[in-house]
C-alpha cells in the first residue's frame, strides 16, 4: 500500500486491485485504487476524495486506477451556471405531481421490488439483475458518510428512489433505480434535476454524477446536463 500523493490525509491508504473484466467497455480490463480503512472516512473526508475522482459503493471507495486507460472521466455539474433545456423543463413540469421524501437508508421489500425489476428490465444479463437481497444491502444501504434514501410516489405508488450522498461541497448522486413500466416517463432525468435544484436550495454548489465514459451509451445522459466539469489531470475543467 501507498498513500495518495494528491490526498492530504495520512491517515488513509490506498492499493491497487488486480485487474478484473471493465464493467463499462467490452473486452477491456480494469483496474481500481482503493482507499482504507473505510470506517476512518467519514463525510469531510469522503468529500474530499470525491474531488480527486473517488466513488463509492456502500463502504468501499474507490477509484479507476487503469494504466493507460482514461475512459472513466469523472463529471459534475456547476449548479448555479445549469440551464435546463426545453427537453429537462418539460420533463420538471410534468413531474410536479411527484411526493418526495427523504430518509436515512433503511431497508424496505418495496423498494427491493422496484429495484430487482429495474434491473431486469433495464440491465438485464447484467451483474446486479439477479436476486439477491445481502448484495442490493451491500450496494446502496451501506454507508459511513452522510447518505440519504430519497422516495418519490405518484398517486399513492412508489415510482423512484434515489441513493444521494451530501457533501460539504455538494452532493453526490449514488444510484437512482425507477419503475420501468410506467410509458413516456423520463423518471432518471427528473432525478438529477430534483438534486440540481436541492444542491441550489441548499447553497452547494456542484452535483457529483460520478464517470462519463465516451462510447458507453449508458453513461451519455450526464453530458445534458450543462455546464459540466471534468476532472482532467487533477483539475476541474469545462467539459
Amino acid at each position: 500500500m501507498n498513500p495518495l500523493n494528491d490526498f492530504p490525509s495520512s491517515m488513509l491508504q490506498f492499493c491497487s486491485t488486480a485487474s478484473y473484466p471493465c464493467n463499462y467497455l467490452p473486452d477491456k480490463l480494469a483496474r481500481s485504487q482503493v482507499a482504507t480503512p473505510s470506517h476512518l472516512i467519514d463525510t469531510n473526508t469522503y468529500g474530499e476524495l470525491v474531488q480527486t475522482g473517488f466513488r463509492r459503493s456502500g463502504t468501499f471507495t474507490y477509484r479507476p486506477y487503469c494504466g493507460h486507460c482514461k475512459a472513466c472521466v469523472p463529471v459534475r455539474v456547476v449548479v448555479n451556471d445549469f440551464s435546463p433545456s426545453h427537453t429537462q423543463r418539460r420533463i420538471w413540469k410534468r413531474h410536479q405531481n411527484l411526493i418526495v421524501t427523504q430518509h436515512e437508508l433503511y431497508y424496505h421489500p418495496d423498494h427491493y421490488a422496484l429495484y430487482m425489476n429495474y434491473q431486469i428490465k433495464r440491465h438485464y444479463n447484467g451483474k446486479m439483475d439477479h436476486d439477491s437481497r445481502e448484495l442490493y444491502r451491500d450496494f446502496l444501504l451501506q454507508t459511513n458518510v452522510n447518505s440519504k434514501l430519497v422516495e418519490f410516489h405518484e398517486n399513492g405508488q412508489l415510482r423512484m428512489i434515489s441513493i444521494i450522498d451530501k457533501l460539504p461541497d455538494g452532493i453526490s448522486s449514488v444510484y437512482t433505480f425507477f419503475d420501468p413500466n410506467t410509458k413516456g416517463a423520463s423518471f432518471g432525468t427528473y432525478s438529477i434535476l430534483w438534486q440540481i435544484q436541492q444542491c441550489c436550495t441548499n447553497g452547494l454548489p456542484h452535483l457529483y454524477l460520478g464517470y462519463w465514459i465516451k462510447g458507453n451509451r449508458k453513461m451519455e445522459y450526464k453530458s445534458n446536463f450543462q455546464p459540466l466539469q471534468s476532472l482532467i489531470r487533477r483539475k476541474w475543467l469545462s467539459f
